[in-house]
């Protein structure tokens, strides 16, 4: 069997293998894999400088990762055995087979075996992967992919997507037809299954080979069936490790610059005037709800303070009817004017208490647009609403209206106009009987009627200073409610006037806010912008260097 070539001679002598020499041409790849490393450190990606360094160190060690995968039974095991010519994978176990020095060694890792044999192939850091067509390929971070399919059929959909698929995160993939040897036709289907990658868009060669082909010819030493078998071909691409390792540092560099990219891609989030002009537009119509809340609920407050001060008043009234049906005002008048004045006071006290709360809460009503803008009920203005001190000096004074009197000259008067008319008709009555116009009846008929008027004739004065009396009480308490009334629509008018103020000032303030968030919001967009236009210049250029890495020539695809 002719001798696999050795491998490269790899990129520099302080990072080589022991024993196998660096090469002398400078490493291409490293500049790229070094500035990818800045910009992922710079754009705050330390997981993929983290896998670009270990990509990195992994070249530097002369390791070149082969991975070989397809669907079950297409020869993945055999073609490892073959191009090694020793019995290190079986069939559907994951395998990784590196270079041991003197003798084959195996060890059995979680999820795979990891296999040691004394091979030329290997010793130059190549090593060979050995996965099941559904294992994650992309955490298997190989460099070169070969694609194991059966010769005696074309490619099926799904492994051209699994080509297309490995052809993104590898540096050269190899779609590898076995079993030529039992597949009579397997020029034509290696002609088609090219056709089919190409009309795919993938860049992959197509290789045919035959393994039992290969292990003859190496048992035999038969140079002849070593070439027919296929292999050299294969073996061709694989001893081009600096092709291989710049191509799949290459395919690295483009896709990390990629992932960094992408959110320097999206969209920048633009300071559009519309979007100023919604918020101005938004705080105009908060603008006008509080306004009108505060116009209708004050115009509201002020009915009702009315309504409130106007019922209190009656009552107090219909006290004083009451009082002074039965009252003498000339007796009771100091008595009913003290009173009076307490129960207005304590009606002027409640109605101011009732204007607070209410002001109060309407004060939280008008600020509840702002909530929205981060306002707080604690930064509401402060007044003080209170009985005022010099209420009970000015109110009406209660003087003790013009009094009607009785006196004894009214009453001797009224007891003669009594008594003449009962003198009179009892006398012409008993003058029927012959007796005189004067007599004792009539006498004392005149008597008893004179008595009578004056009871009447008192109770009649009695009832005008009754009436009196309740119509100075109505005056004073009428004074009192235009006085007070007036007080309360002035203090309500005064505290509307503080709550218009106040959030005018909130109003303005916030629509300063807008135009400064707007501005700065422009301000650092633009910043934003020129900053991502700058690092999407350096990624973009740096793609460039990492393209120009691919130029790898696939070499015989035969």
């Amino acid at each position: 069997m002719p001798r696999l070539h050795a491998g490269p001679r790899h990129l520099r002598a302080s990072h080589a293998r022991p024993g196998v020499p660096a090469l002398e041409t400078p490493a291409v790849w490293m500049p790229v894999l070094d500035e990818t490393v800045r910009l992922c450190a710079m754009h705050g990606s330390p997981e993929l400088a983290e896998k670009v360094e270990r990509k990195r160190a992994q070249f530097l060690s002369n390791e070149l990762r082969v991975l070989v995968t397809g669907a079950p039974r297409q020869g993945k095991s055999q073609l490892i055995n073959a191009l090694l010519n020793a019995d290190v994978c079986a069939p559907g176990a994951a395998t990784v087979v590196r270079h041991a020095e003197k003798s084959m060694t195996a060890t059995v890792l979680p999820g795979f075996t990891e296999v040691g044999v004394p091979r030329a192939l290997l010793a130059s850091g190549m090593v060979l992967i050995d996965a099941p067509g559904d294992a994650p390929l992309a955490q298997l971070e190989a460099d070169v992919a070969l694609v194991v399919s059966d010769a005696s059929r074309e490619l099926v959909a799904a492994e051209i997507d699994l080509v297309r698929r490995l052809a993104r995160i590898h540096g050269k993939v190899l779609v590898v037809l076995t079993k030529t040897d039992i597949a009579p036709d397997w020029r034509t289907i290696a002609e088609r299954n090219r056709r089919h990658l190409a009309d795919a868009g993938v860049a992959a060669g197509v290789i045919p080979v035959s393994a039992p082909l290969r292990m003859q010819a190496a048992r035999a030493n038969d140079q002849a069936g070593n070439a027919e078998s296929g292999f050299p071909a294969l073996l061709a691409h694989l001893s081009q490790p600096e092709e291989a390792i710049r191509a799949s540092a290459a395919v690295l560099a483009q896709r990390v610059i990629e992932q960094l990219s992408g959110p320097l891609n999206a969209e920048v989030s633009t300071v559009d005037l519309r979007d100023a002009q919604r918020a101005v537009e938004d705080l105009r119509r908060c603008n006008t709800r509080w306004q009108n809340v505060l116009a209708d609920e004050m115009a509201d407050l002020m009915s009702d303070l009315e309504y409130d001060l106007r019922d209190r008043t009656r009552q107090i009234l219909m006290t004083v009817d009451e009082a002074f049906d039965s009252a003498d005002p000339v007796a009771d008048w100091d008595t009913f004017a003290e009173w009076l004045a307490e129960n207005l006071l304590t009606a002027a006290e409640v109605n101011y208490e009732w204007m607070f709360q209410r002001c109060d809460l309407i004060s939280r009503r008008v600020a509840e647009p702002f909530m929205a803008y981060g306002y707080h009920v604690d930064a509401l203005p402060h007044w003080q609403v209170k009985m005022p001190d010099e209420l009970p000096g000015r109110l009406p004074a209660m003087e003790m209206p013009q009094a009607e009197k009785f006196t004894l000259t009214q009453k001797l008067f009224a007891g003669m106009r009594g008594s003449y008319g009962g003198v009179l008709i009892i006398g012409l009555a008993t003058s029927l009987a012959g007796l005189a116009l004067i007599n004792p009846l009539s006498v004392g008929a005149g008597a008893l009627f004179g008595g009578k008027a004056i009871v009447d004739e008192g109770r009649s004065v009695r009832k005008r200073r009754q009436a009196t009396a309740k119509s100075a009480a109505q005056r004073s308490v009428d004074d009192f409610f235009l006085r007070f009334s007036k007080e309360c629509r002035d203090t309500a008018r005064q505290i509307q006037r503080v709550l218009r103020d106040h959030f005018t000032a909130v109003t303005e303030e916030l629509q300063e806010e807008i135009v400064r968030s707007f501005r700065r919001a422009k301000y650092a967009a633009d910043a934003l912008g020129v900053e991502r236009s700058s690092q999407i210049r350096e990624l973009a250029t740096l793609y460039a260097r990492a393209q120009a890495l691919t130029r790898v020539t696939l070499g015989p695809a035969s």
